[in-house]
C-alpha cells in the first residue's frame, strides 16, 4: 500500500521512499520518514489534500502526490502501546567542565575579556527566538509557525557585553533544501562562531536530535539546551540529562525558555566550552560492528581518507565533508575541488556501500542517524503520556481544520479580526486619539497666536506639521489592534493550520499553502511579508509570492481608507473598507493565474510542513510585537511623514520665485502635480492635489492623508467633497490599494530578488492599479454612480 491510500486511524510501517527529486527525497528522510518508521494517518485537509500524518511523536503534512511515493507494509489499527522506559535517573547534573568533550588541539583558551560569538541553532517551533529574547533582552518577534525567524539576528547576552549571539533561521537539517539551511550552514562554517547553542524541543526530542547530530559533525564547541522541560515533567516524563551528556559528548542543560528557567546555567556552560575550545566528544554515530551499519561506517571512513586533505584546505571538518559527499551535496563537492579520479573513486566507494547494505545512500545516512537517536532515547528518555497540549490541539483541530468547519471558521476568524480592528475596538480608540490630537493642535495654535508668531511660521507648524503628522497619529490604534490580533493568531499556531487548509486552493493558482502565510502577514506590513518568503523552499514559489504579496492591503493604507470611507460612505464605511481587502485578494488571484500560465509555469513545490501544537498566545510576546509596530509607525510619523509634511507645505506655500502664493494652484506643488495629473485624469481624479498625494504615498502610504490634510488645510468631509465624488473617492482608494507599496517594501524586494525584480514589481503594480481603477470607474458610471 502507498501512504496516500492509508485510512484515517490506521498505522503502517514505511517500507521505502521513491522520488525522482533528490532534494525532496532527502527532505522527506530528514523529516523522519525513513524505512522502518511507523506512521499514523490523522486526517485529510477539508478539500481532501494534503494529509496530516503522525510519526516520531509529531504531526507532519504532505500532499497526496508525495504521499503516493511512500510505500507501506504492516498496515494495522492505530495503537498507543507504550515502549519500555529506562529506569528514572537519580544522578546529579554534571558540573561545568565535567562533560566528555575533547579539547581543540593547537588552540589556547580564551581569556575572560576576549570577545566571543555564539550561534543559536535549532528546529523550527522549538522556542529558539524565545530563548534569544531571554539571552539578550531583545524583543524579536516570536511566532508558532515554521519560519518566523527569516534572517539572522544579532544581540549581546545580558551581563556579558563582549559576548554576541546570532539567532539563525530555524532549520531541520544542514542539507540545503531551503535558502535558510544554506544561510545557517554558511554562518557556522564560514564565520566560525566560538560555540553553538543548539536548542531542542524536549517534548519532541527524537526528531530534534537529528539536527544535533549534524551540528556535532561540524566539530565546533557546542551546548545542547533542552527546552520545554517543564512541559515534559508536567506530562509525566523525564530525561536523564547526565546519561544524555555521556552518550552525545556535549554539555546538556535543561531549560524552559518561556519561563526563563535554566538560562544562567546555559550561559555558563556555553561560555566554558567556548573559552576552553572544547569540541564534541563524539562524531561517529555509526558502530563499526553493527549488523546494519558496518558498510556505511566503512564507506564514511574511506571517504574521509580520500578527501581529508581537500577538506582541511576548504575549512571543512573531514567527517562533515565525508557525510555530505555521501549525500551528494553539490555545495561541498564544489568547494572541495575533487579531480575526476577522486570523484570516480568516491562514487565507487558509495556504490559498494549501497550494494553491501542494500540501502540507497541518503536512506542509509538518515537511518544511521535515527537509529543512533533511537538508542539514545531508549536509554535516556522516559516518554510522557499524551501531553495536554497535544490533546488540546486535536480537539481544536476538529473544528478549525474539519472538513465542513475549516473554511467557515477561517472566514469567521478573519471577519472578527477586521471587525475588531475597524468597526469596534479600533474605531473607538481612533475616536479618542482624534479628540486628543485635535485638543493638542488647538492648544498649540492658540499658544502661537498669543505669542505673536509670524503667520507663515504658524502655518508651517499647524497647517504643515500638525496637519500631516496629527492626521496620521489618529490611525495608530487601528494598526496596533490589527497587529495584536494577527500576532495572536500566529503565536497560537493557527497560521500553520491556515496553510494546511488553503494548500489545495492555492495550488490552483500555482502556489503552495506555505505561500498563504506571507501573504496574510502582508495585511499587516509588506516588508516582513516579503522577507518571510525566504521560508519557502523553491525559487518558483518565492518569486511568485513576492510578486503577489504587495497586492495585499497593508495596515499603512488604513488611514487612507478610514478618511475617505468615513467622508463619503458614512454608515457603509466598514463595508467599503472590507471590499477593498477583498478586491486586493481577487486581483492577486487573477494575477496568479496569469503568472501560472506565463512567467511562472510549472507546479508549486511539495507541501511538507510540521504542524505545531496550539499554544496560548504569550501576552508578553503579543504586547512586544504591538509596541514594536507602534514604535515603527511613530518613527515614520516623526521622520518620513514629518519631513514629507514640511516639504509638501513648502511646495504648496511658495511659487518659483519663493513668494507666498495666495492661490495654491500657482504653487510649486501644483506645477509638479500637474505633470502626473493627465495620466490620472481618465480615472476621475486628475486634480494636481490628488496626484501629489499619491506621489508622496510612495514614501509611506500614510503620507497620502498627511499630504491631503496639508493641501486642503483640513481633512474634513466638506473639503474632500470638493476634490472627489463618492465614485472617484472609491476609485482613488482602489488605486491606492494596488499601486506600488512604500519605498521600504520595494527595497525589500530588491534585497530579496535583486534590482530587476524590484523594477518589475513597481511597474507591474502601476499598470495593474491604473487598469483596475479604470475598470471600477467605468463600472460605476455604467451603474449610474457619480
Amino acid at each position: 500500500m502507498r501512504l496516500d491510500k492509508l485510512e484515517i486511524g490506521k498505522d503502517a510501517i514505511v517500507a521505502s521512499v521513491d522520488s525522482d527529486d533528490a532534494a525532496l527525497y532527502q527532505h522527506i528522510l530528514d523529516m523522519g520518514l525513513t524505512p522502518g518508521t511507523e506512521v499514523t494517518m490523522m486526517k485529510h485537509a477539508p478539500m481532501g489534500d494534503p494529509v496530516e500524518i503522525r510519526l516520531r511523536d509529531y504531526e507532519l503534512t504532505l500532499r497526496l502526490a508525495d504521499a503516493a511515493r511512500i510505500e507501506l507494509v504492516d498496515v494495522h489499527d492505530a495503537h498507543n502501546a507504550p515502549r519500555e522506559n529506562p529506569a528514572p535517573a537519580t544522578s546529579e547534573h554534571p558540573a561545568i567542565g565535567e562533560c566528555v568533550c575533547r579539547p581543540r588541539i593547537g588552540r589556547q583558551c580564551a581569556s575572560a575579556d576576549e570577545p566571543l560569538r555564539f550561534a543559536l541553532a535549532g528546529n523550527q517551533n522549538c522556542g529558539k527566538t524565545t530563548l534569544f529574547n531571554q539571552l539578550t533582552g531583545s524583543n524579536q518577534h516570536v511566532g508558532n509557525f515554521p519560519g518566523v525567524t527569516v534572517d539572522r539576528k544579532d544581540g549581546r547576552i545580558l551581563g556579558h557585553d563582549n559576548v554576541t549571539i546570532t539567532d539563525l533561521p530555524g532549520i531541520y537539517s544542514l542539507s540545503p533544501y531551503t535558502s535558510e539551511e544554506v544561510v545557517s550552514r554558511r554562518f557556522i562554517l564560514e564565520e566560525e562562531p566560538d560555540a553553538i547553542i543548539n536548542i531542542v524541543d524536549a517534548t519532541n526530542i527524537e526528531r530534534n536530535l537529528y539536527l544535533t547530530l549534524q551540528l556535532m559533525e561540524l566539530d565546533r564547541p557546542m551546548v545542547l539546551a533542552l527546552n520545554m522541560m517543564d512541559e515534559v515533567a508536567a506530562n509525566g516524563g523525564t530525561i536523564d540529562v547526565n546519561r544524555l551528556e555521556g552518550m552525545l559528548g556535549i554539555p546538556v542543560v535543561p531549560i524552559s525558555a518561556a519561563k526563563g528557567e535554566g538560562i544562567s546555567e546555559l550561559v555558563e556552560h556555553a561560555l566554558h566550552v567556548a573559552r576552553h575550545r572544547e569540541l564534541p566528544g563524539r562524531q561517529d554515530f555509526c558502530p563499526a560492528d553493527g549488523p546494519d551499519h558496518g558498510a556505511l561506517h566503512r564507506c564514511i571512513h574511506a571517504v574521509i581518507h580520500l578527501v581529508e586533505d581537500h577538506a582541511v584546505r576548504a575549512g571543512f571538518p573531514p567527517r562533515f565533508a565525508a557525510t555530505k559527499l555521501v549525500e551528494g551535496d553539490a555545495l561541498v563537492r564544489e568547494a572541495l575541488g575533487l579531480d575526476e579520479n577522486e570523484l570516480e573513486a568516491l562514487e565507487h566507494v558509495i556504490s559498494q556501500m549501497e550494494g553491501e547494505s542494500g540501502k540507497e545512500r541518503l536512506s542509509a545516512l538518515a537511518d544511521m542517524r535515527f537509529s543512533f537517536i533511537g538508542g539514545v532515547c531508549r536509554a535516556c528518555v522516559v516518554k510522557p503520556r499524551e501531553s495536554r497540549e497535544h490533546k488540546r490541539s486535536v480537539a481544536i483541530d476538529r473544528i478549525l481544520t474539519g472538513r465542513y468547519t475549516a473554511f467557515p471558521a477561517f472566514l469567521l476568524i478573519m471577519a472578527l479580526v477586521f471587525w475588531l480592528s475597524f468597526g469596534s475596538v479600533g474605531a473607538w480608540l481612533k475616536g479618542l486619539m482624534e479628540v486628543g490630537v485635535a485638543q493638542v493642535t488647538a492648544m498649540i495654535s492658540d499658544g502661537l497666536v498669543s505669542m505673536g508668531v509670524n503667520p507663515v511660521v504658524r502655518s508651517l507648524v499647524i497647517d504643515g506639521i500638525f496637519a500631516g503628522v496629527g492626521s496620521m497619529l489618529s490611525f495608530l490604534p487601528l494598526i496596533v489592534v490589527l497587529f495584536l490580533l494577527l500576532s495572536m493568531l500566529e503565536d497560537s499556531g493557527y497560521m500553520a493550520r491556515v496553510a494546511f487548509v488553503m494548500d489545495k486552493v492555492l495550488r490552483h493558482f500555482g502556489l503552495s499553502g506555505r505561500s498563504f502565510v506571507p501573504m496574510l502577514v502582508g495585511f499587516g506590513c509588506s516588508v516582513p511579508a516579503i522577507m518571510a518568503t525566504r521560508t519557502l523552499p523553491s525559487e518558483h514559489d518565492r518569486k511568485m509570492t513576492v510578486m503577489l504579496t504587495p497586492f495585499m492591503s497593508c495596515s499603512a493604507k488604513l488611514p487612507v481608507y478610514g478618511l475617505l470611507t468615513s467622508a463619503f460612505f458614512a454608515r457603509g464605511s466598514v463595508l467599503a473598507m472590507v471590499s477593498l481587502y477583498v478586491l486586493g485578494v481577487v486581483v492577486a488571484a487573477v494575477m496568479a493565474l496569469i503568472f501560472k500560465r506565463t512567467a511562472f509555469r510549472g507546479e508549486p513545490v511539495p507541501f511538507i510542513m510540521e504542524l505545531p501544537n496550539y499554544r496560548l498566545p504569550s501576552a508578553k510576546t503579543t504586547v512586544m510585537l504591538a509596541w514594536d509596530k507602534a514604535k515603527d509607525f511613530l518613527q515614520r510619523a516623526f521622520t518620513i511623514i514629518f519631513a514629507a509634511s514640511i516639504v509638501v507645505w513648502f511646495l504648496q506655500t511658495f511659487d518659483g520665485q519663493l513668494n507666498v502664493v495666495a492661490d495654491q494652484s500657482h504653487s510649486l506643488l501644483a506645477g509638479l502635480g500637474g505633470i502626473i495629473a493627465p495620466v490620472l485624469e481618465p480615472l476621475g481624479f486628475g486634480d494636481w492635489r490628488a496626484s501629489t498625494a499619491l506621489v508622496t504615498g510612495l514614501l509611506a502610504k500614510e503620507s497620502v492623508i498627511s499630504t491631503l490634510a496639508v493641501l486642503l488645510g483640513t481633512e474634513s468631509a466638506a473639503a474632500l467633497t470638493g476634490l472627489f465624488t463618492p465614485l472617484t473617492a472609491y476609485v482613488f482608494l482602489v488605486f491606492t490599494l494596488l499601486y506600488p507599496p512604500c519605498v521600504a517594501a520595494i527595497g525589500a524586494v530588491k534585497n530579496e530578488l535583486g534590482p530587476r525584480w524590484a523594477v518589475a514589481v513597481f511597474a507591474l503594480q502601476c499598470v495593474v492599479a491604473w487598469v483596475v481603477a479604470f475598470i471600477v470607474r467605468l463600472a460605476g458610471l455604467a451603474l449610474g454612480f457619480v
